[in-house]
């Protein structure tokens, strides 16, 4: 329930009252500033309130993006303010405040001051604009939505009004909306592919209720069965498994502008859109091993897949690590920074440089393509080959980026670092007794200890040199993390973990050369690599890192990739595959049941709504 409080004298013939019922407010009439600071003042406070100017002229739709918006306690447009219950106090003292200047009470002259933020209020006396003025001297952050061409205004006279009027009439409110409910930046075959028509069946799944989480299940499901399709081995089974694949897609588009459209933003929707795009890829991977096995020539192509998703899982840690390190880093503009820029101001460029990337929108139609047309094993080498030119473009860009920028990393993003690198009970053991010593640069105690493991992996396979090399590992990485991740290329580190306890993973389970091993192997990486997302996903929504005890429990990745590596040396093949399993299902599930717990409890709780335009993935 919201409630919106009109103040001012009603104008005849405006639709104001009717816009705001249509939003989902209870509307109350404010005879003067006292009635309205009473009325405010008798709305539960766990509702949403809204304080309107009933002179207001304007597209309904800047109406919703100023007072419907779930990710901000306060926001604004000229001639309306709201507040959601985090933002109430703000605006009850504001409030009172603005009465009390009317009233005579000087208040000093910060809230002339602010003026300049909601234009001249010796021509326009609104109330709500005032408030506006006494929040933001008050300090108060308040949300003011980008209009564009719609309008919003409390004309001053018939004669603004009339103008205004007209400037509402030459704009088509439902264009803009349908237009704003696309992503910004998006890759080349979303954008001139999908997103074209997905707009219209968001807006067809607004207009039957259609919730974006459901939109967001929906994919999927179709992916799922596309996966099931791909497991059948067959061409048919192919061809609709790329036709299926493509149809999640364009469902996984409209959830997002489903969002936008009707501004049904929410912490679990967030979670549920970025965790969903990764098990639906991953499924997907295994959904084509295994019509690769079952077809007719039984290829085997289990490493390609684990490949695959170890090489685009690490792709994304780059992404997340450095986005993280200079999340509020201050710094000189980096002259590679700035170069990239001006590409963009080239508008082929920019396109160019958004298709190599391989974002998800033309990943997804490669791999629906290939699917349906050539064959599994195929499909992974063009997969393979093309995220690692993506993977090697955008890390060396990001190296020149940090190399040619000298930052000032904050304590925040070298918590997050830390948090990112996901180190378990040995690593914090380490940490504490291992003396100072030489001062590593952090990277480079990383890149040592993943190429002794991987290199002691691939050339002796499980034996003494495998063990020495996972204990070397180990105690490079406690070496890595004895001082805050703060140095120009510190954000290396999370991404080169990921890729030493995968890799070894994969070349482990492919040494067994036995049935099941490398399936095992995936089932592994895929549930640690859920939890790596699921951690970046917390960070980003300002939650945190996962609990120290789940970290704990599930060993870190110092611990995993120890444990792995003593499995191997001390089981036989067979009982190697049956240990992997074992442990890729205890992960899943501890993972898994604390994820749901935390989410579902945050969405509860009222967690502040979020929504993370990011990078295209």
């Amino acid at each position: 329930m919201s409630t919106a409080i009109l103040t001012g004298s009603p104008v005849p013939g405006s639709s104001i009252e009717g816009d705001l019922r249509s939003l989902g407010f209870d509307v109350r009439t404010a005879s003067d500033a006292g009635d309205a600071e009473a009325l405010l003042a008798a709305v539960p406070g766990d509702q949403r309130v809204a304080v309107v100017d009933a002179r207001f002229v304007g597209h309904e739709h800047a109406l919703r993006l100023g007072l419907t918006d779930p990710r901000f306690p306060l926001g604004a447009i000229p001639g309306a303010v709201t507040a959601q219950p985090a933002g109430r106090q703000a605006l009850t003292r504001a409030m009172a405040r603005e009465n009390s200047a009317s009233a005579g009470t000087a208040h000093g002259g910060a809230l002339a001051s602010a003026r300049s933020s909601v234009g001249n209020l010796d021509s326009i006396d609104s109330l709500a604009d005032r408030v506006v003025a006494a929040l933001d001297a008050d300090g108060a952050v308040v949300h003011r939505p980008e209009l564009g061409s719609l309008v919003a205004e409390v004309p001053a006279d018939p004669q603004a009004r009339n103008e205004a009027r007209q400037a509402v009439a030459a704009v088509d409110d439902e264009a803009v909306r349908l237009k704003s409910a696309v992503k910004a930046r998006d890759g080349f075959f979303t954008t001139y592919c999908i997103s074209p028509y997905s707009r219209y069946i968001a807006r067809w799944c607004a207009r039957r209720g259609l919730t974006p989480n459901q939109v967001t299940t929906a994919s999927l499901i179709t992916a799922l069965i596309a996966a099931a399709c791909a497991a059948t081995g067959t061409r048919g089974g192919f061809v609709a498994a790329g036709v299926l694949l493509i149809a999640s897609f364009v469902l996984d588009c409209t959830d997002g502008q489903l969002a936008r459209y009707s501004l049904q933003y929410s912490t679990l929707g967030a979670w549920l859109d970025a965790t969903f795009d990764r098990a639906k890829e991953y499924a997907y991977y295994a959904g084509l091993a295994l019509g690769a096995a079952r077809g007719g020539g039984g290829d085997d192509v289990w490493a390609l897949a684990l490949g695959a998703m170890v090489l685009q899982t690490c792709r994304h840690v780059v992404d997340f690590s450095f986005n993280e390190a200079n999340h509020d880093a201050t710094a000189n503009t980096s002259p590679t920074a700035a170069l990239s820029d001006k590409l963009d101001s080239v508008g082929w460029t920019v396109w160019v440089r958004r298709m190599i990337v391989l974002p998800i929108g033309e990943r997804w139609a490669m791999i629906a393509v290939l699917t349906a047309a050539t064959t599994p094993r195929i499909t992974f080498y063009a997969l393979l080959v093309g995220c690692a030119f993506a993977a090697t473009y955008t890390t060396a860009g990001r190296v020149l980026r940090s190399l040619t920028r000298k930052a000032r990393r904050t304590d925040r993003a070298a918590q997050a670092l830390a948090d990112l690198a996901d180190s378990g009970p040995l690593t914090e053991l380490l940490v504490r007794t291992l003396p100072a010593g030489i001062r590593i640069p952090a990277p480079l105690s990383a890149v040592v200890g993943v190429l002794l493991l991987v290199l002691a992996a691939s050339l002796d396979g499980p034996g003494f040199s495998l063990l020495l090399a996972a204990v070397l590992y180990v105690l490079l990485s406690a070496d890595a993390l004895l001082r805050p991740l703060k140095g120009a290329l510190d954000w290396l580190v999370p991404p080169l973990f990921r890729a030493g306890e995968y890799c070894t993973v994969l070349i482990l389970a492919a040494k067994a050369d036995v049935n099941g091993a490398l399936p095992a192997a995936f089932g592994l990486v895929a549930a640690v690599a859920y939890h790596h997302y699921d951690t970046v996903y917390r960070i980003r929504g300002n939650a945190g890192a996962p609990p120290a005890w789940l970290v704990r429990a599930i060993g870190g990745q110092d611990g995993r990739t120890l444990l792995v590596v003593v499995l191997a040396v001390l089981l036989t093949a067979s009982q190697f595959t049956v240990a992997l399993t074992v442990l890729a299902v205890v992960v899943a599930l501890v993972v898994l049941l604390e994820s749901i717990r935390f989410w579902v409890a945050a969405h509860r709780a009222g967690a502040p709504s979020v929504h993370d335009e990011g990078e295209p993935a």
